[in-house]
């Protein structure tokens, strides 16, 4: 049986990492779930996803040395598989794991996802744990040599090694019965180690045969452009990117590598941008603070991913949203790139500023997407042959961040943009 979803346009939702890092707790996703089902639910968000190291405990205490500390302890059953921490998850108590949260998060009317890494727990295969399904133990499926290099917890898993497939295969068996919806996996996109690749497969032949639709997400980026079928054949969104965060050295890079991966966004698959840091991050960083992209950078994101028809993922902690971020996310004029277009592609770039194109899939309609890449304020002169029409007279364009329309008098489009700024027109 198929159970892994085909996905009619990219997801959108919320994580915990850039706001809370390894220490969410409970009551902090539900807070978050509370105020996407009031106020955001209605524009399409509708996914919450507990990001890394919800099975820790004492997750973050050692921040001042340790993102991950080294050999924590964990929380976790007699199958070798992770279960969370009941100290910050505390409905998680008496092996119900992440069901009651879950169903919390359905009666919201919205849908519930975790991250976990690729791999078995190390200390499963040290104590030599079992795993459901057959009579093998962690450390005969266990491979000493793949590990992650920036976090502790996983060994990979020995592909070819009887055991191997039913590890995977009770993890998600695990996870449905919880109700996850969306699966992020970590330490595997980039394909660091030889086993990845096989592991992402593995990860979909578990989903497929678990008896229950789960969106499967491949982190870190950058992903590898040669291995493209790979990951539409395997997955439903990888990302293209390193960690993303909340300054133009990590914003103007995306230009290059959404013209890289243009080509293979298609129902169902999605490369992703990674996660929006807007609104309030770092706490969990010891660094609580604004994000420090300015309003104009912002909208440029915002632009690009919606446009190049990114993921959607928030990083910021939703209930501290101030009203300009709100109505940032919720413009549904800019959100109907991601359900309504289709062929983007960027036209033009250089050093300066960079031209997309889409198509509305229903009307018979274009989007235009300017972006101001230089320091400077500046006028931007659009040629019509570029956009493949004979004239910009005479043509009426709808700027849809703003809401403004006009009638262009000019041959050629000129747009006037504040530095790193962006517009997006309708015609």
């Amino acid at each position: 049986m198929k159970n892994s979803v085909t996905l009619q346009t990219p997801p959108m939702g919320w994580n915990s990492y850039d706001y809370y890092d390894t220490m969410v707790s409970e009551n902090e996703i539900k807070a978050n779930a509370d105020f996407m089902a009031e106020h955001l639910k209605e524009f399409g968000w509708e996914y919450i996803v507990v990001d890394i190291q919800w099975y820790a405990h004492g997750a973050g205490t050692m921040r001042d040395k340790h993102q991950y500390i080294p050999f924590g302890k964990v929380e976790i059953d007699e199958f070798s598989r992770l279960f969370p921490c009941p100290d910050r998850f505390p409905s998680s108590v008496g092996g119900l794991g992440f069901g009651p949260l879950a169903e919390y998060i359905h009666k919201l009317g919205l849908k519930f996802g975790i991250h976990i890494m690729r791999g078995i727990p190390r200390i499963a295969a040290h104590t030599h744990s079992k795993v459901m399904g057959t009579n093998k133990t962690a450390n005969e499926i266990a491979d000493p040599y793949s590990i992650c290099s920036w976090n502790p917890d996983m060994y990979g898993v020995i592909p070819e090694a009887e055991g191997s497939q039913e590890y995977y295969d009770s993890l998600m068996d695990l996870y449905a019965d919880w109700g996850v919806d969306f699966i992020k996996c970590d330490d595997i996109c980039r394909m660091d180690v030889p086993s990845a690749k096989q592991e992402i497969k593995m990860l979909k032949k578990a989903i497929d045969r678990c008896g229950r639709p789960m969106v499967l997400s491949l982190s870190p980026g950058p992903a590898l452009i040669d291995e493209s079928w790979h990951y539409t054949t395997h997955a439903n969104m990888w990302r293209i990117t390193d960690d993303f965060w909340d300054d133009w050295k990590y914003l103007l890079p995306m230009f290059k590598r959404c013209e890289i991966w243009q080509r293979h966004v298609g129902e169902g698959n999605y490369p992703d941008c990674d996660m929006l840091p807007v609104g309030m991050v770092g706490k969990g960083f010891g660094n609580e603070r604004p994000t420090r992209f300015t309003r104009e950078e912002q909208i440029t994101m915002m632009s690009l991913w919606c446009i190049f028809r990114s993921p959607l993922m928030i990083g910021g902690e939703l209930t501290l949203l101030d009203d300009w971020t709100l109505k940032l996310l919720t413009n549904r004029e800019v959100l109907k790139l991601l359900t309504n277009s289709e062929g983007a592609r960027q036209l033009l770039r250089d050093d300066h500023h960079c031209i997309w194109l889409s198509y509305d899939k229903q009307d018979d309609k274009r989007y235009l997407a300017v972006f101001n890449l230089s320091e400077e304020e500046c006028s931007i002169i659009i040629n019509p042959d570029l956009v493949e029409i004979h004239s910009f007279n005479d043509l009426i364009l709808t700027e849809i961040w703003s809401g403004t329309t006009e009638i262009c008098k000019e041959n050629q489009l000129t747009v006037s943009l504040p530095r790193h700024g962006a517009s997006i027109y309708c015609y």
